[in-house]
């Protein structure tokens, strides 16, 4: 076996191992922030996420999964990716400075009650531990996603993932497992029930209501999902 193939299996064993004791440790604390954001985002609160490097794409994907959908349809959420307002961000960090970067993005957008995820490797970036000093303060709820514990960030959190990996690389792909099976979570525990007393439905929402009993859309192919007016969706296979 070359060296590049055993390396291979290597990191594959290694990822292995990781959801292994993420498996047997973490899925319920996933399922509780999934429960966690199915009360706080449908009634108007909003999650914030950040990282840096390939946690900031990470911290990304959870927000699109949000605001667009995860598995099936349903209305959009408030979720934001601190990094991703690329004049903000360089505003920040040239005004203020890097470590900056997300702590005065939180005391700008961030309301009691709201969550803030930050997502760390190494648990001690300097703009992270800043982001949940803020977000404390400001009454946020601060849950952190990193490596090996201890680790500062995970210390100033309210709750904090920790995945148990030696390699960089295989604690952002479990990370990337952990937000897929929180978003799980949180489809599950939002959804709504198919059908409710029509006593319950308002007069002007009965329009979309009925849309929603017969599945029936507009002519530019919208239709309704528990009276929430949704946009046409293709298979994935008729998407180029």
């Amino acid at each position: 076996m070359s060296d590049t193939l055993r390396a291979a299996h290597e990191h594959c064993q290694s990822l292995q191992d990781a959801l292994g004791r993420l498996r047997d440790r973490e899925l319920g604390l996933i399922t509780a922030w999934g429960e966690h954001l199915a009360a706080v985002l449908p009634v108007g609160g909003r999650l914030l996420a950040a990282g840096n490097g390939g946690s900031a794409a990470q911290a990304q994907h959870l927000t699109a999964e949000l605001v667009g959908r995860f598995q099936r349809e349903r209305p959009a959420y408030s979720a934001i990716a601190l990094h991703a307002e690329t004049s903000t961000v360089t505003a920040i960090g040239n005004d203020y400075g890097f470590d900056e970067l997300y702590a005065r993005q939180v005391a700008a957008h961030g309301r009691p009650g709201d969550v803030l995820v930050l997502m760390s490797t190494s648990g001690r970036s300097p703009n992270l531990l800043a982001a949940a000093d803020t977000a404390r303060a400001a009454e946020l709820r601060v849950w952190a996603m990193t490596g090996p514990r201890p680790n500062p960030l995970a210390a100033r959190a309210d709750e904090a993932l920790c995945v148990d990996a030696d390699s960089t690389a295989t604690v952002q792909e479990a990370h990337l497992v952990a937000l897929h099976l929180l978003c799980a979570a949180f489809d599950s525990a939002a959804a709504v029930p198919a059908t409710a007393p029509a006593a319950a439905v308002p007069a002007a929402a009965e329009p979309a209501a009925r849309a929603a009993r017969s599945g029936s859309g507009d002519r530019h192919g919208n239709g309704y999902v528990n009276g929430v007016r949704t946009a046409a969706v293709r298979p994935w296979r008729d998407i180029a």
